[in-house]
């Protein structure tokens, strides 16, 4: 914010007379070098206005003007710590002002220090109860504060002091959609369209539109969006609908037109992944994931979709190894990540016996369960292996942990009542595929599964900044 006054230093020129006349500085000379550290303030050379600035204090250490700008200079350094120092004694001095008090409000939320800044933008408030800034900025640091519900009645204030803000408009507006207000808050969209029609806007309405249960208007509301303002939230959140939506070729399409802009985006290359190996196109799919592991190797969010669609695509068997070996190097604690290598591992190992490497594999999972003693999955798994070598004593146990953690495994009740067969308890093997057979005419709960894994990763990365312009 700018200083309260760039020309008007009373308070300076008389706290300084004695000092000034000692330094033959005239107030006429101290008038000039304020003025040329408001205008570089104002040209945005923060460095060399708190130069001049800190030359000025001493001659005027009670001046609100020098302390207000040289915190609001530091401020803008980033410089938390002495710009809260100087915003302090701004405040301290003219303890009136709901400028100066927002001001230090703003740096102290900046240096974290919510609780202390909440203090300051209420007590501005009240100096200045009708101010459109005072309401605002109260409003906005309730909503940073996760304090959707409180924040309202200050943005609906603002608003109406101010009808025709878009900045205060669209926070009201989101913080009605994320208070389940959708027609208030499509209303108060519709109304910033007419005053300024931008694609965050639309982006957002899509957000209520689909919140609503209204698939074909949310599309269009994304889709209008990513017209508007090709971002890479704005077409990933597009391709995402479709994605959530099983329009998969659709979403192929949008999610390409977004590699190519943003070839450097995972999140891009995961949900373009995503959409060829629903779309039953593993090989495409497999490729484009590998790219994405590469682009960030440490992150997690791929290899649960490579691993799947290179179940359906072996043919990229050697690349697809190696990232999981990288990724089980970079994540030696990660139990999934040693899962992960173990199953690319197999994977290799069933399409050529030549090359298996059983010990690795049973090392890695037993690695797997130790870290993570929950993870079902490679209970099954490691109960596989003990059960192709026909050491059933081993493969029991393992399906037996894997069914108390999730009992809905129709492959681990076979292959449990498998062992039971080759065991010779064979009443409890026919319990064991009777429930089998019970979760496999169930189609529909793994199709949810499914789904429910890639709304997981749509709805966290939608709510993920976008690392891109």
């Amino acid at each position: 914010m700018r200083p309260q006054s760039v020309l008007v230093i009373l308070g300076l020129v008389l706290s300084c007379v004695v000092v000034a006349t000692a330094k033959d500085d005239s107030p006429q000379d101290l008038d000039r070098k304020y003025q040329s550290a408001v205008s570089m303030y104002e040209a945005g050379h923060f460095r060399e206005a708190s130069a001049e600035l800190e030359e000025l204090l001493p001659h005027a250490p009670n001046s609100f003007e020098i302390h207000e700008l040289l915190g609001l200079a530091y401020a803008s350094q980033s410089l938390d710590t002495k710009a809260i120092g100087h915003l302090e004694i701004a405040v301290r001095l003219k303890p009136d002002s709901a400028e100066a008090r927002t001001n230090l409000a703003a740096s102290l939320s900046h240096a974290g220090k919510i609780a202390l800044a909440g203090e300051q933008f209420r007590k501005a408030l009240e100096l200045e109860p009708r101010n459109y800034n005072a309401n605002h900025n109260l409003g906005e640091f309730y909503i940073r504060s996760g304090k959707i519900a409180d924040a309202k009645p200050f943005l609906e204030e603002a608003q109406r002091i101010n009808p025709s803000s878009y900045d205060n408009g669209y926070d009201l507006a989101m913080a009605e959609f994320l208070t389940g207000q959708l027609g208030e808050a499509r209303q108060q969209v519709q109304s910033l369209v007419r005053i300024n029609n931008t694609g965050e806007l639309h982006n957002l309405l899509g957000q209520i539109e689909e919140k609503d249960g209204k698939f074909v208007a949310a599309v269009n509301e994304f889709e209008l969006a990513a017209h508007m303002d090709p971002s890479e939230d704005n077409l990933f959140t597009w391709g995402s609908e479709l994605l959530l939506h099983r329009t998969y070729e659709p979403a192929i399409d949008v999610f390409q037109q977004a590699a190519v802009r943003y070839p450097d985006s995972a999140r891009v290359k995961i949900g373009l992944g995503m959409a060829l190996d629903l779309r039953g196109k593993y090989d495409e799919a497999v490729k484009v994931l590998l790219e994405a592991a590469d682009l960030d190797p440490a992150d997690s969010r791929c290899y649960i979709f490579l691993s799947k669609a290179y179940g359906s695509s072996p043919n990229q068997g050697e690349e697809v190894i190696k990232r999981f070996r990288r990724y089980a190097e970079l994540k030696p604690h990660d139990a999934l990540a040693q899962y992960y290598y173990a199953m690319s591992l197999w994977k290799g190992r069933r399409l050529d016996e030549s090359s298996a490497d059983r010990d690795a594999i049973q090392a890695l999972l037993q690695k797997s369960v130790a870290l993570d003693g929950s993870l079902a999955d490679a209970h099954v798994q490691l109960g596989n292996l003990y059960a192709d070598a026909h050491e059933y004593e081993k493969s029991i146990p393992e399906y037996s942990r894997a069914l108390e953690l999730n009992p809905d495994l129709p492959d681990a009740h076979y292959r449990l009542g498998q062992d039971y067969v080759h065991t010779g308890k064979k009443d409890q093997a026919q319990k064991e595929f009777d429930v089998y057979q019970r979760l496999r005419a169930q189609q529909l709960a793994e199709a949810d599964k499914e789904r429910a894994e890639v709304q997981q990763f749509v709805y966290t990365e939608k709510a993920a900044p976008s690392t891109h312009p």
